[in-house]
C-alpha cells in the first residue's frame, strides 16, 4: 500500500496510490482509515508531505559508505539529532536557498514513519510501531553545520522534503536510494549498508522519547551527499517508494 495525502478541489484528503489514481479513504492512516469510493486521476491532485509529524530525528553517519567517504570509523551506536517539524515540505514544493548559508546540500534519506505511540520498543517489536517509509530530503547548510551551528544548519524552513507516498510493504533493510541533480546521479546506494538497522533506531530512540503517530525519523545518508544550487531540480528515489521532486530557488 502506498498512503498519500494529498488536495484537490481545496479539500485535503488522504488516499492510496493504485496505478495512475488516487483512491479516496476516510479518516487517516492512524485511525480509521476506510477506503472510499471516489477516485481522482493523479494528475488532477497536488500530492502533499505524507505526514504532519510533530518531530523529525535524524540519524548521523548512519552507512558504511558514507563513513567510509568521510574517513570515518562507522559509529557503535546510532546518534541522533532533530529537524523542526517546520522544515517540513512535500512533493514539488521549493527548497529555499537561505541567504545565510553559501553550501546547501542534498541528503536522500529513507525515512520511518510511526504508527502508533511507542516508549522502551525492543528491538524485536520496533516493526509493530512502523507504519512505512518514505523518502525524505535531509538539506543541510554544510558551512554553517561545520561552524558547530547544527540547528541553523538543519533547520531552516523547506529543508526537509518528504514524499511522495508511505509506502507500507518495503523491506526496509534492502531497497536502492538515488539522489540525482538535474538528472545527473549523485548518490547510489543501498539500504544494506546501513550500520544501524531500522528496528535497532527505533528501538534506541524510544529509549530517549516518547515517539507519536505521524512521527518521523531519517536513517542517515549515503556516500555522495553534495552542492546544491539555485535553479537545481534534486530527485530522491527510493526503490518501492517513488520519486520525490524538489526545486531549489532564492527568494
Amino acid at each position: 500500500m502506498q498512503i498519500v495525502r494529498f488536495k484537490v478541489d481545496d479539500r485535503t484528503r488522504y488516499g492510496v496510490l493504485e496505478g495512475s489514481n488516487v483512491v479516496e479513504y476516510s479518516g487517516t492512516p492512524w485511525t480509521l482509515f476506510r477506503r472510499g469510493r471516489r477516485r481522482v486521476p493523479v494528475k488532477h491532485a497536488v500530492l502533499l508531505a505524507p505526514t504532519l509529524p510533530s518531530k523529525i530525528v535524524g540519524v548521523s553517519f548512519n552507512y558504511h559508505d558514507r563513513a567510509a567517504e568521510l574517513g570515518r570509523s562507522a559509529p557503535e551506536e546510532a546518534g541522533f539529532f532533530l529537524k523542526p517539524a517546520s522544515a517540513l515540505v512535500g512533493p514539488d514544493d521549493p527548497i529555499i536557498y537561505p541567504p545565510d548559508s553559501r553550501r546547501v546540500e542534498h541528503q536522500a534519506e529513507l525515512a520511518v514513519v510511526i504508527k502508533r505511540r511507542c516508549r522502551n520498543v525492543h528491538a524485536q517489536r520496533a516493526r509493530d510501531y512502523v507504519l512505512g517509509y518514505t523518502c525524505l530530503n535531509d538539506v543541510t547548510a554544510r558551512d554553517l553545520e561545520a561552524r558547530g551551528q547544527p540547528m541553523r544548519a538543519k533547520g531552516f524552513d523547506t529543508f526537509c522534503p518528504i514524499g511522495p507516498c508511505i509506502a507500507t510493504d518495503i523491506d526496509p533493510d534492502a531497497v536502492a536510494i538515488e539522489a540525482y541533480v538535474n538528472g545527473e546521479l549523485r548518490q547510489a546506494s543501498s539500504t544494506k549498508e546501513l550500520v544501524v538497522p531500522v528496528e535497532e533506531i527505533v528501538a534506541s530512540l524510544t529509549r530517549i522519547m516518547t515517539l507519536l503517530p505521524g512521527d518521523v525519523i531519517a536513517t542517515g545518508t549515503p556516500a555522495g551527499a553534495g552542492p546544491l544550487e539555485p535553479g537545481d531540480r534534486v530527485e530522491i528515489r527510493i526503490e518501492g517508494i517513488g520519486i520525490l521532486k524538489n526545486s531549489v530557488v532564492r527568494l
